[in-house]
């Protein structure tokens, strides 16, 4: 196809479904259909109204993903935008990039494993309103309407409840893998108030005091500064120091990885980078990496020195306090930290939510696929819950790095 699959006229009753109380549908009243199409560029205008309802990842970002297509160079033919309709109204859109996994074809995000969440793009109110047989029989005629792919591999999608609806329950197989963690205050002194009792204030206190004690300490934001580019070359090699220690392979090290990121901070972008950094004596020590949209500030990358002369004044969490004494005083209202259990989340994420894995078999080589790796999941998270096996787990990993650079 070659129009765009929301037309302009489409653009009233997908805004009106955003923004006002939706009709309730009739299983005899409404027809179910998908569509699709290779095309990033079909698919903007609805994307963008689907976005402008709020986002759970930047990997629902239209201009996130226009900018990781461009950046990695990513053929047409390994893009594919399914779109699903209801009366002709499209409803839901799923943006997947073909991979090959040991053979299988497999469907997924774009941004893989550097968005730690992701999900589908959809109007909220109106998948709300279907009951369960409904929302399923949606999500069938979308994974109908693909081909060339063996499975749907949907990785991380957080529960997502409108109006006490788990709007993602039915879209297809799913299995819980994480947890996402976030801050959710409506000022710092609400923050401060629910997270930090006098122990916390009081370690904070003393490792501030320790930093402050090698020399001058400030903070800042940056926004397209001319020295965004350098900062984001430290802040990767910060990074790799930190890989090389834990033993793990460092995922920015690739070239086309690293014009993505450059190209996120350009003056070009359209995506909102705020660069959080924490300085001594005008070097900087702690970095954080988010992106902002709307009242939601979603954090994908830390990094901080690995200098031992440091280490006492723990620069990295100074950092963390600093950006929660600033973003919700700005007007955030949510932090997203992301998945996976640390000490910084347990400190400051009053929010959990649950994130599920969702597969779709598309053919009888996908269907063993999907058993294969949900089996695999489940040990994976059974290592995860006890600490033996994950201590095991990393230092096999450690050993099994050395053994590859060697």
């Amino acid at each position: 196809m070659s129009e765009s699959i929301a037309t302009p006229d489409q653009l009233p009753r997908l805004m009106g479904g955003a923004v006002a109380a939706t009709p309730r549908f009739r299983a005899d009243s409404f027809s179910i259909s998908a569509r699709t199409t290779q095309r990033l560029a079909e698919v903007e205008l609805l994307w963008r109204v689907f976005e402008a309802q709020g986002i759970e990842s930047p990997g629902q970002s239209f201009d996130f993903i226009a900018c990781w297509v461009a950046a990695l160079g990513l053929a047409e033919s390994d893009q594919l935008y399914v779109v699903g309709e209801i009366d002709g109204t499209p409803v839901a859109l799923l943006p997947l990039l073909r991979r090959m996994r040991g053979g299988v074809r497999v469907l997924g995000w774009f941004p893989g494993a550097h968005v730690g969440c992701n999900a589908p793009l959809v109007d909220r109110a109106r998948l709300a309103d279907l009951d369960a047989a409904q929302r399923r029989s949606l999500w069938a005629s979308m994974f109908k309407a693909i081909t060339g792919a063996d499975v749907l591999h949907l990785k991380a999608v957080p529960e997502t409840r409108v109006e006490g609806v788990d709007i993602f329950a039915e879209l297809g197989q799913s299995q819980l893998v994480d947890t996402l963690y976030r801050a959710e205050f409506s000022s710092w002194d609400e923050a401060n108030a629910t997270q930090r009792g006098k122990s916390r204030r009081k370690h904070d206190r003393q490792q501030g005091e320790k930093l402050e004690a090698l020399g001058a300490v400030t903070f800042e934001e940056l926004r397209g500064t001319p020295e965004t580019l350098s900062v984001l070359d430290l802040m990767f090699r910060q990074r790799a120091a930190r890989f090389a220690e834990m033993g793990v392979s460092d995922p920015f090290c690739l070239d086309r990885i690293r014009q993505f990121y450059d190209s996120t901070v350009a003056a070009a972008s359209r995506v909102d980078v705020r660069l959080h950094a924490l300085r001594l004596d005008g070097e900087i020590v702690a970095l954080r990496y988010n992106i902002a949209h709307g009242d939601r500030l979603f954090c994908l990358i830390s990094s901080m020195s690995t200098a031992p002369l440091l280490q006492p004044g723990s620069p990295g969490k100074q950092c963390l306090l600093r950006v929660m004494q600033t973003v919700f005083d700005a007007g955030y209202r949510a932090f997203d930290l992301g998945t996976g259990h640390t000490d910084e989340k347990r400190h400051w994420c009053n929010v959990q939510v649950p994130v599920r894995s969702h597969y779709a078999a598309l053919t009888p080589v996908g269907a063993g696929a999907v058993e294969l790796h949900r089996n695999w999941q489940r040990l994976r998270r059974k290592i995860k819950s006890n600490p033996s096996l994950l201590a095991a787990a990393k230092a096999l990993r450690a050993r099994l790095s050395r053994a590859r650079a060697a």
